[in-house]
């Protein structure tokens, strides 16, 4: 292990969700914004899409944090259930007490029911998050979305949290469930983290770990944005190997050659080298671009 040679507290790069290392950059600042403002409106949906590793369940887990203490949350973490089997563990989240010899959609509905209704009266508020959401079944979203129908005459009794990757948008402007779209209030896309906050995230969790931000160098962190496309969980894989491979070089910084070394042990050779000459293509079109406004701009006088 590299802790006791980098002085490290802990392990700055683990995959597992320490929420110790929560670090919550613009993009999911503006996530977290959207989701608390459509809890708050009066449609039963809120969404929240990205691709695998860009952050969702730390958005998720940050909501959970800063929801009033008068809601009760019911947290699904596997969504391949048929009908039947979500309601039951909807039930289960809610501490709902059914017998299951008389399971049926409607037993179970106007169990669920009769619990927004208490919770309600009580000043309670009841929120359902289901994570990976993009592999509900068709017919489970409009038993949700019937869930839903029970209202006041200001707001849903029950809101529902829709965590997915982007195949749950494509899912969701089928046809028959249109009305569901249509009960969303709050959508955001999650997209990967820009150079700059890469660099800020690399800091910020080395920083949590006692650790020196120096530890990798300027161009390295270039080349972790390039490299893992500003993915989070991808980073924490990348960096992890790295530190592992300049400890045993007994260097004092990860170089790049270092992390781009590491990163063929993770990603692959071929991966690596398709994301270096792609970046290179990048700053080739870049830099003519630049080269013809800068032209223009002399050749026109408005440099003078």
């Amino acid at each position: 292990m590299y802790l006791n040679y980098f002085g490290l507290k802990d392990n700055p790069f683990s995959i597992a969700p320490n929420p110790d290392y929560l670090y919550m950059s613009p993009r999911h600042r503006e996530a977290l914004a959207h989701l608390t403002f459509g809890l708050k409106e009066s449609g039963g949906f809120v969404m929240l899409t990205g691709e695998v590793g860009t952050g969702k369940t730390t958005v998720s887990r940050k909501l959970l944090q800063e929801l009033p203490e008068s809601t009760q949350v019911a947290m699904i973490l596997n969504p391949t259930l048929s009908a039947m089997e979500l309601l039951a563990t909807i039930c289960d989240e809610l501490d709902i007490e059914y017998k299951q010899q008389e399971s049926s959609l409607k037993y179970y509905t106007d169990k669920i029911l009769s619990k927004l209704t208490q919770n309600h009266q009580a000043g309670m508020n009841t929120v359902l998050i289901i994570d990976e959401a993009q592999h509900l079944m068709p017919e489970v979203l409009e038993q949700l979305r019937l869930l839903t129908n029970l209202e006041t005459n200001r707001e849903k009794l029950l809101k529902v949290v829709l965590i997915g990757q982007p195949e749950l948008q494509q899912l969701l402007k089928r046809n028959e469930l249109r009305q569901l779209a249509q009960r969303i209030t709050a959508r955001y896309h999650l997209l990967p983290l820009t150079a700059p906050e890469v660099k800020e995230y690399v800091a910020h969790r080395l920083q949590v770990a006692n650790g020196s931000r120096n530890i990798f160098t300027h161009p390295t962190l270039q080349a972790v944005h390039r490299i893992s496309g500003g993915i989070p969980r991808v980073i924490n894989l990348l960096c992890d190997r790295a530190l592992t491979l300049t400890a045993s070089k007994q260097m004092l910084a990860v170089k790049p050659h270092i992390f781009l070394a590491a990163a063929s042990q993770i990603l692959g050779e071929d991966v690596v080298a398709q994301r270096q000459s792609r970046a290179w293509v990048f700053g080739v079109v870049a830099l003519f671009v630049v080269s013809l406004v800068v032209g223009f701009v002399s050749g026109s006088g408005y440099g003078a």
